[in-house]
Parts: structure tokens; C-alpha cells; sequence
């Protein structure tokens, strides 16, 4: 019988929240992610709690043990339970009444392979004593994630007709995980492809950047490519993005640069800032990252170096990695290098510097103080007595 090991079953607080709730040792397990991860020897992010026990009765045992409980999606059997070293989600268990592919109808049940049955992987299905961290396994899901294999439970097709947005989880943890592909799942992604349209916006977008953020998607973006779905979900997407995509991740992996999940949408984009503008839009992504989206569709300055790129635009913190896309080859290196734990230098002068040369308040101060600045930075940021005189220069011309 395979045991899971790892830092987080030993943590005090959760052995407390599980005396609190399961005294006799057989209404909860640990569930999903944590477990599989574990079993990869990788710390989890989450950890997840299955149950017999109804959420009201998880609600009233949380509260004799004076831990805090948030109904957080109770009306689909979840509470989570606020401890000391992280939040804890605590499900009971269920099966599906029906389903329309966005929103499910669910009935509690006490019944631990009838829950595993309406989960999306079989190495997501995984469950762990938390006595004796004995694993129990349903479906195959060890062998599963031995093979780096991510495989639909049962029958593909009815499980991505339970929940569409299933297709883009498949890509993502094939993003993660690296495996062989299964021809099966693949084959009922293909099937269902326009079923996507049927998603919100933001369920499509946080699927997208948490499987372009996967340390090497190239792999996932072509089989999503030649199943169909980027069409349906970046109709925008260039006819070269993949190869730019590749030619990103060659550079990100030659410096070290720091996964960036913008930055490699941008790559599947045409270089337009108003088409990434729109298809920040579209997906609702908020303001900043709109902002950093349209940055890193823009061409690289043809002149400049990497600093006086940083200095003159907004935001200046998106730059390295504009740089990683866009720049050109030979500046590539050396314009990473200058940029590591560099930032902008403060701009010496003000407003009222500019009215003691005798320039009247009005738009003239803001026409003389940007021609300084903008010197200032083609000089690569000289010290204050120089740039008073840069600006005595522009005020009298």
C-alpha cells in the first residue's frame, strides 16, 4: 500500500481541525492535488479535505473546536476552515444530479468512489488517510502520474460534457506534468473544441495563464493547436505565435528569467498593442495587467539602451521581460544583465526648477521639463548639475 510523505501532514493545526471533526478516523480524507503532489514529492499549495460529514455538521464541529469556518461554497458541500498555517477546504462528498457543462447540480453522498467518479483526471482523484497516509486509488491514478500521464476518469467525452472548461485543464496539467499525450483525451477535446464559447471569459482566462505560467508549454500549446482550440480561444492568435512562444522560452531558459504568463500570451499575439488591448478585454483581465499586455505586444525601440528603453515608458517594471520578447538578438544579453536589480533613477528636476529660468507656469513648464527628462535619458541619466544645465539649454531655445 503506497503512503504519502510530506512536511504538511504534520502540521499541528490540521491534526487538531481532524481530531475536531473526525474522531472515529473514517469520515475524512485528504483529497486532489496535495495528495498527488505528495506522491511527486512537491510541496502542496493547498490542501483539500473530503468528507462524509454534511457542511452543516462540518460547520458545527468547527465551531465547538473554536475554529473559525467560512461557508465558502456551501451550497456545493464546501466549507473551508481557517487555521493557523493556512486555510483548509473541506468538501463533502458528492455526485453529480446533472450538469450543463458550466454549472453542476450536486447530491451529497457517502460514498468515496462515487465522489472520485466525478472528478476530471485519475491522478487528481487520489485520496489519503490522514492516520495511516495510506493512499486509496480508484482509477488507476498512480500509474497515471508515474507515466506523467494525464487521462480522463472513464469515458472522455461524458466527462468534458459535465464540465467544458475540463479541455483547458487538460492542456494545463499536460503543461505541468510533461507526459505522453493521451490519444483519447485528446481526441474528445477536438470533439467538444467549440464548447469553450460556452465559458465565462474569466474561467478561460485563468485557465490560460495558469497553463502558460506551467514551467514549459510548448508541448501543451502545439497539441492545443492541433486539436483545435486556440480558434476558439485566441482567435487573435498569430500564425507564427507558436514558433515566437519557442523562441521565448529558448531565451527565458538561456537567461533564467522567471516564468511570466503575460509575456508569453504576448508571444502568441501579433505585435499590435491594440490587438492585445482587445484581447486583454475580451478575457477581462484587470487594468495593470492590460496595460503590461499592450507593453509587451509593442516593437522594441530601435534605438536606446535597455535603461533608456526602462526610463522612458510605462510601466518600467515590464521591461526585462519586453525585452526577452521583442528585443533584438545581439542586445539581448547585455540588456537582461543591466536591467537585474536596477531601477530607474529618480528625475532630479521639478516644476519649480523650470520656473526659476524664468519659464512661465503653463504648458511650457511641461514642455521644457519633458525635453530635459528626455535627454536626461538619451545621456544616460547624468548627475543634477548637469541636467539644470540641459534644462537651462531647452528653456532658452
Amino acid at each position: 500500500m503506497t503512503r504519502i510523505s510530506a512536511a504538511w501532514t504534520q502540521r499541528t493545526d490540521l491534526a487538531g481541525m481532524l481530531a475536531a471533526l473526525d474522531p472515529g478516523g473514517d469520515q475524512c480524507r485528504y483529497v486532489g492535488g496535495a495528495v498527488r503532489d505528495a506522491l511527486l514529492g512537491v510541496d502542496a499549495v493547498d490542501v483539500d479535505i473530503a468528507t462524509r460529514l454534511l457542511p452543516e455538521q462540518v460547520m458545527a464541529a468547527l465551531a465547538d473546536a473554536g475554529i473559525k469556518a467560512v461557508p465558502t461554497g456551501i451550497e456545493h458541500g464546501t466549507v473551508t476552515a481557517v487555521l493557523p498555517a493556512g486555510p483548509v477546504e473541506i468538501t463533502t462528498l458528492r455526485r453529480d444530479v446533472t450538469t450543463d457543462g458550466r454549472h453542476a447540480e450536486v447530491a451529497f453522498t457517502d460514498d468515496w468512489r462515487e465522489d472520485a467518479a466525478r472528478r476530471d483526471f485519475t491522478i487528481n482523484a487520489l485520496f489519503a488517510d490522514p492516520r495511516t497516509l495510506e493512499v486509496t486509488d480508484y482509477f488507476g491514478g498512480e500509474a497515471d502520474l508515474a507515466a506523467r500521464l494525464v487521462r480522463f476518469i472513464g469515458d472522455a467525452d461524458a466527462r468534458i460534457l459535465e464540465d467544458h472548461l475540463r479541455i483547458l485543464r487538460l492542456f494545463r496539467f499536460h503543461a505541468r506534468f510533461g507526459g505522453p499525450a493521451d490519444p483519447d483525451a485528446l481526441a474528445a477535446c477536438a470533439r467538444h473544441a467549440d464548447r469553450l464559447k460556452a465559458l465565462s471569459r474569466e474561467r478561460i482566462a485563468r485557465e490560460l495563464l495558469l497553463l502558460l505560467g506551467s514551467i514549459n508549454p510548448a508541448d501543451a500549446a502545439l497539441l492545443m493547436a492541433q486539436s483545435g482550440i486556440w480558434p476558439v480561444v485566441l482567435p487573435e492568435m498569430a500564425g507564427d505565435g507558436l514558433e515566437t512562444l519557442t523562441m521565448l522560452l529558448a531565451r527565458e531558459a538561456q537567461l533564467g528569467a522567471k516564468a511570466d504568463p503575460l509575456v508569453r500570451l504576448a508571444a502568441l499575439l501579433p505585435a499590435d498593442p491594440l490587438v492585445a488591448e482587445a484581447v486583454a478585454s475580451r478575457l477581462r483581465l484587470s487594468k495593470a495587467q492590460r496595460a503590461t499586455l499592450a507593453r509587451y505586444a509593442a516593437r522594441w525601440p530601435d534605438s536606446g539602451t535597455a535603461r533608456q528603453v526602462a526610463a522612458a515608458v510605462q510601466p518600467a517594471d515590464t521591461v526585462s521581460n519586453w525585452l526577452l520578447l521583442r528585443g533584438p538578438d545581439d542586445a539581448l544579453a547585455q540588456g537582461w544583465q543591466s536591467l537585474k536589480g536596477w531601477s530607474v533613477p529618480e528625475f532630479p528636476l521639478g516644476g519649480r526648477d523650470i520656473l526659476a529660468l524664468g519659464i512661465h507656469a503653463g504648458p511650457d513648464v511641461a514642455r521644457v521639463l519633458g525635453e530635459t527628462r528626455r535627454r536626461w535619458i538619451a545621456e544616460d541619466f547624468p548627475e543634477p548639475e548637469r541636467v539644470r544645465q540641459i534644462a537651462a539649454q531647452v528653456a532658452a531655445a
